[in-house]
C-alpha cells in the first residue's frame, strides 16, 4: 500500500475547514454537510496511523473555535465518531461501495446526535428531522467522491 503524505492529509483538511467557513445561506445551508467530518474519515479509512483521534480532537477544537458554539461540542463529536471509525476502520476499507455508504452514513448520525445532544443541554430547542438532512447529503458527497475516483477501500473503483 502507497504511503500518505502527511502534507496531504493536511491540506485537504485545511479545504474542508475551508469549504465550512464559506458564508453558507438559506437552503444551502441546511443541506451544508459537515466536510470536516467526512475529510477525517476519509483520512481515518486510508491513513490511520497518520489521521486519527487526536486529528479529529484537534480539528474538532479549531471547528469550535470558528463558529462559536459551545466550546468542545465539535471535538466531542468529532472524536466520539473517529473512535467508532478507528474500531471498525479494518472491516470497512472491506466492505463494496452501498456498505460503506451505509456506514458513513451511521457515523455521521453519529455525529449529529452527539452535538444534538449537547445542544439540547445547553438549551437550544430539537429542529426536528431537518438537522439530519446534512448527514444525508454528506453520504451524497461521499458517493461523488467514489464516482470521481477517491479509492476509499479495496472494492470502490471495482463496483
Amino acid at each position: 500500500m502507497r504511503t500518505t503524505d502527511l502534507k496531504s492529509i493536511y491540506l485537504s483538511l485545511l479545504a474542508a475547514f475551508i469549504f465550512t467557513l464559506l458564508p453558507w445561506a438559506g437552503v444551502g445551508l441546511l443541506l451544508r454537510p459537515d466536510f470536516v467530518l467526512l475529510t477525517l474519515i476519509f483520512w481515518i479509512l486510508r491513513a490511520p496511523h497518520q489521521c486519527n483521534i487526536g486529528t479529529a480532537w484537534f480539528m474538532g477544537l479549531w471547528v469550535d473555535l470558528a463558529t462559536g458554539g459551545i466550546f468542545g461540542q465539535y471535538a466531542l463529536a468529532y472524536t466520539a465518531t473517529s473512535f467508532v471509525a478507528v474500531i471498525y476502520q479494518r472491516r470497512l476499507v472491506l466492505f463494496n461501495n452501498m456498505q460503506q455508504l451505509v456506514y458513513v452514513l451511521a457515523l455521521l448520525i453519529i455525529s449529529q446526535l452527539v452535538l444534538l445532544t449537547l445542544k439540547t443541554f445547553a438549551g437550544n430547542e430539537s429542529l426536528g428531522w431537518v438537522y439530519f438532512v446534512p448527514s444525508l447529503t454528506g453520504v451524497f458527497l461521499w458517493q461523488a467522491a467514489i464516482i470521481l475516483g477517491l479509492n476509499t477501500g479495496k472494492y470502490s473503483r471495482s463496483n
